[in-house]
């Protein structure tokens, strides 16, 4: 089974006066769906834009997965076990909340910032609360706690790539645009698959996906 959401189909979110716009892809704060409140291991995925000066003050999480992806400019970090850093495209940050942490993000950058936030059940609740950034991550992150795999595909226009078989993948697209059957996806869309099996995608021009492949829960 396939499910296509636009990127106008997202809910908006965020604080706009605050320099905050989210669109939300899964049910999410007052915007409460039943019948969209995850996928597979996925609680959310965020697409998050920050003026310079802008950000989220000090909040807390709890058995969740957060893994972000920044698109454009600079994304700082703080949280409450002493790590702080600065996330640039191409980076990769991963927190995992386990049984809580606090933290901090902010756009203290000169131009905006945008950034995909998707965040993961885990298998297991609990732990102790960990921290990393991969930096120019490479094609594939795997994230055993949720029992999934996200992949970074970054297609030249005309060129395909095949889709993971599993119980349930997700498929974004960051920028460009591709094919998938008769439908065509673009920027912010997103395609949600069942069992995916032998499925590929055609870039229509050049393109970067974020594409998550995740057992059963």
């Amino acid at each position: 089974m396939i499910r296509i959401q636009r990127a106008a189909e997202r809910y908006p979110g965020g604080d706009p006066a605050a320099g905050i716009e989210t669109r939300h892809a899964l049910s999410f704060g007052p915007h409460y769906d039943p019948d969209n409140l995850r996928f597979g291991a996925l609680l959310a995925v965020n697409e998050e834009r920050l003026a310079p000066g802008a950000g989220f003050d000090e909040h807390p999480h709890s058995h969740t997965e957060i893994v972000t992806w920044v698109v454009e400019g600079e994304l700082t970090h703080a949280d409450s076990t002493g790590h702080t850093s600065v996330v640039r495209p191409g980076d990769l940050q991963h927190l995992a909340a386990a049984a809580g942490v606090r933290h901090v993000e902010r756009n203290d950058g000169e131009v905006p910032l945008v950034f995909v936030q998707m965040w993961l059940a885990p298998l297991e609740p609990g732990g102790t609360p960990s921290y990393e950034v991969v930096r120019g991550v490479g094609d594939t992150y795997d994230l055993p706690a949720a029992g999934a795999t996200l992949r970074v595909e970054r297609l030249k226009a005309g060129e395909t790539a095949e889709l993971p078989t599993a119980a349930f993948t997700y498929v974004h697209v960051v920028r460009g645009g591709v094919s998938l059957g008769d439908e065509s996806l673009g920027p912010g869309d997103a395609a949600r698959l069942t069992g995916a099996e032998g499925l590929e995608l055609q870039a229509t021009a050049d393109t970067e996906l974020l594409t998550w492949k995740m057992r059963a829960p």
